[in-house]
């Protein structure tokens, strides 16, 4: 069961270790985090696809002190990258994760 982390929280840990976001990385984040939460919804994406968003999902919700949010993204892109070249990938869940995926990789992590 994931752990209903709102980003909000998540940041909030974040900002409390010294990392600083601007706006527009919270929504990025917030909108990869939504897109995640439909695919792991959508009983037309196949369960194996459906279970990596999950994971991904709580990678980056989980509220773990030591690791930054960054390396929760690069852990989770890694997840994601893999499924989407899974060939029983339904094409608009590919497009939803490549999505995700770039969403992930142009925040902007200040340190």
């Amino acid at each position: 069961m994931i752990k209903k982390w709102s980003v909000r929280q998540i940041l909030t840990i974040t900002f409390e270790r010294g990392i600083k976001m601007n706006d527009e990385t919270l929504e990025q984040i917030d909108e990869a985090v939504q897109l995640l939460e439909r695919i792991s919804e959508d009983t037309t994406v196949p369960r194996n696809i459906r279970r990596a968003a999950t994971n991904s999902l709580e990678i980056i919700k989980e509220p773990d002190p030591e690791l930054s949010l960054a390396v929760k993204a690069n852990n989770a892109i890694e997840i994601l990258d893999e499924i989407s070249q899974d060939p029983n990938c339904p094409a608009h869940a590919r497009t939803m994760l490549l999505q995700i995926i770039t969403l992930l990789e142009i925040t902007d992590f200040d340190y």
